[in-house]
C-alpha cells in the first residue's frame, strides 16, 4: 500500500488518476474501477445520478437517519456550537454496525471507529436502506483524498 500512495499521480488534474507498481500502469478512475469490480450504475428514466448521490445532496435529515440506525433513545452527539458532531457506534443497531465494520475495512478506511462522522452516517444510512449507489466512485474518491492528505 505504501508503494501505491506513494506512486500515486495524476497526469491530467488535481485528482490522481492512475499510478505505477512495479511497471504496470494501474487506473483508479471510477470508470476502470467499474469494470474491475462489474458494478454498472443503474439510473432510473430520466435521472443523472444514483439514489445515494442524490441522497448525499440534499440537507441531512438527522431524525431519518436515527430513526432507521440507532438504538431507540440514542442518536447523534452535538458538539457546543448545537451542530452535528458523531455517532457513537454502540448506539447504532447490530445491522448498523455489521456496514459500518465493512465501510471501515473496505469503502472508506479510516483507524477512528468508535464512532461515525455525519458523512459515515450517510454512507451507513445509504447501505442499510439500500440506495443504488456508485460504488465506484466512492473508492475513486476515498483513494484520491488518502492520496492527497497530509498524513
Amino acid at each position: 500500500m505504501k508503494e501505491f500512495y506513494a506512486n500515486l499521480y495524476s497526469p491530467e488534474g488535481p485528482s490522481p488518476k492512475q499510478v505505477r507498481i512495479r511497471g504496470h500502469l494501474i487506473r483508479i478512475d471510477a470508470d476502470n474501477l467499474n469494470d474491475f469490480l462489474e458494478t454498472p450504475v443503474v439510473l432510473a428514466e430520466g435521472e443523472s445520478l444514483p439514489a445515494y448521490s442524490r441522497y448525499c445532496r440534499m440537507p441531512t435529515d438527522t431524525r431519518e437517519i436515527e430513526a432507521a440506525r440507532c438504538i431507540p433513545g440514542r442518536g447523534f452527539i452535538l458538539n457546543a456550537e448545537g451542530h452535528l458532531r458523531k455517532i457513537l457506534r454502540k448506539y447504532l443497531t447490530t445491522l448498523a454496525q455489521v456496514w459500518s465494520v465493512l465501510s471501515y475495512s473496505n469503502l472508506s478506511p479510516t483507524s477512528h471507529t468508535l464512532d461515525l462522522t455525519v458523512d459515515r452516517a450517510r454512507l451507513i444510512f445509504g447501505l442499510v436502506t439500500q440506495l443504488d449507489m456508485n460504488v465506484r466512485a466512492l473508492i475513486s474518491g476515498q483513494i484520491t483524498s488518502m492520496a492527497q492528505s497530509n498524513s
